[in-house]
């Protein structure tokens, strides 16, 4: 099992920047992609960013140019720094690991809210 704690979360003004982070603990063995998944009222969850091991990117097209994933694989530590908030960023932003090769293991975190507003 893997453990992922986020934190980083809060209410900030359009904008404005907040930086989350998310931790893996437990059986960290062969984690591949890490990544940042958001959950907004009333809408879909969608993929924000996601990275690879080997430090290939993707992010959703509503976020390019305004947020930035990175890796510390000693740390088993993925971030994201999210400039330049708006108020649709509002959500709840979820860490993602995929663990294995070929048969895949997705963990969840917990969550930490992201409020954008004036």
């Amino acid at each position: 099992q893997v453990q992922l704690a986020e934190s980083g979360g809060g209410l900030v003004q359009p904008g404005g920047s907040l930086r989350l982070s998310c931790a893996a603990s437990g059986n960290i063995f062969n984690i591949y992609n890490m990544g940042w998944y958001r959950q907004a009222p009333g809408k879909q969850r969608e993929l924000v960013a996601r990275i690879t091991s080997g430090g290939n990117i993707n992010y959703a097209d509503s976020v390019k140019g305004r947020f930035t994933i990175s890796r510390d694989n000693a740390k088993n530590t993925v971030y994201l720094q999210m400039n330049s908030l708006e108020p649709d960023d509002t959500g709840v932003y979820l860490c993602t690991a995929d663990q294995g090769v070929g048969i895949v293991s997705r963990y969840w975190g917990q969550g930490t809210q992201v409020t954008v507003s004036s």
